[in-house]
């Protein structure tokens, strides 16, 4: 008996250091991202980590931390680049400190729909980009949709450029951003998007703009009075990685996570307009049912003079932001 014991104790040590020396083999991947598991990126994050954590099982292993629970997106792009975390989908705002011609992706009313949104990014110009953001040791592996942006606030209702003068409004880390709440006679204040519900609430802020998505899954809603359907701006998350990171897994791993990126990317740009079609109904319903805000459709007419009233920022940054992308995006439907 004492040597079967012996035996099963023995084989029971050596299954566990076998296991433990598998699970120390992994690659880990650490993804971190600033909003909720209920919105696009959340559910992108997430679904990337479940296909690869099942097809590369024993191999990689991707952890999420969403809701900022280890950075907000400034201090992704830091920490990515020190090798405290390996993955990161911040808003291409927040990599205009390295290639500020991401910026383009923040010009008001410069896109007509999603699909030239796609088209900027999966052609000429998001290559140009992506080597950019090569040569400072980032390597981009997606560009995952969000959506188009809507303005919030707490003073009035927003429906022609001169209700907008002297509003404070929260922004994302952007020049053009911040040129396009200027050259409307508002006050832009770049915060981290983690701080946005608390700056609304305390009145910090008097407003913001974001997708529905971040607006209802972030509750940015319940502390405004006034939203003005606008889809002025859009929203997209670059998938990154650092250089030194990805150069540095066989390649065999590599050739399968860029397969999954895409296979998710594909999935992630549908659920976002499936996603941000119900979270608008959502927060329609809630104003609805609460009568705590009041929500603005802005006409055709309407639009066309907020798109007229903000068309010189598109051209305010040629040194920066090529003439010749902006007119090869006008062109694009």
């Amino acid at each position: 008996m004492k040597k079967i014991l012996s035996v099963s104790l023995v084989m029971l040590i050596s299954i566990f250091l076998i296991s433990s020396a598998a699970m120390a083999k992994a690659i880990q991947i650490r993804f971190s991202h600033v909003v909720a598991e209920n919105t696009p990126k959340g559910w992108a994050a997430k679904e990337f980590a479940s296909r690869v954590n099942k097809a590369l099982a024993g191999k990689v292993k991707v952890a999420i931390f969403p809701n900022s629970q280890l950075y907000d997106d400034n201090q992704a792009v830091e920490a990515l680049s020190a090798g405290f975390i390996e993955m990161v989908a911040p808003s291409s705002a927040k990599f205009v400190g390295s290639v500020p011609q991401l910026q383009i992706f923040d010009e008001p009313f410069l896109f007509a729909t999603v699909k030239a949104c796609h088209n900027t990014i999966d052609g000429p110009i998001g290559q140009e980009i992506f080597a950019m953001l090569d040569k400072r040791g980032l390597k981009p592996l997606a560009f995952w949709d969000n959506g188009f942006k809507h303005f919030s606030n707490n003073i009035r209702p927003l429906i022609k450029p001169e209700d907008f003068k002297g509003v404070k409004f929260r922004i994302m880390s952007s020049d053009i951003l911040e040129a396009q709440m200027k050259l409307l006679g508002a006050v832009g204040l770049k915060l981290p998007f983690s701080e946005v519900y608390n700056a609304l609430e305390q009145g910090v802020v008097d407003g913001q703009e974001n997708t529905a998505s971040n607006i209802y899954s972030k509750k940015f809603h319940e502390v405004q009075k006034y939203m003005s359907i606008s889809n002025h701006g859009y929203i997209g998350y670059l998938v990154t990685t650092s250089s030194k990171f990805w150069n540095g897994l066989p390649t065999d791993i590599r050739t399968k996570l860029e397969q999954i990126i895409k296979e998710v990317t594909v999935d992630e740009r549908k659920m976002a307009m499936e996603l941000n079609t119900k979270q608008m109904a959502l927060i329609k319903d809630y104003a609805k049912k609460s009568g705590r805000l009041e929500i603005h459709e802005l006409t055709d007419q309407e639009m066309a003079v907020m798109q007229k009233a903000l068309e010189p920022v598109h051209k305010m940054m040629p040194d920066i932001i090529p003439v010749n992308w902006i007119d090869q995006i006008y062109q694009m439907k």
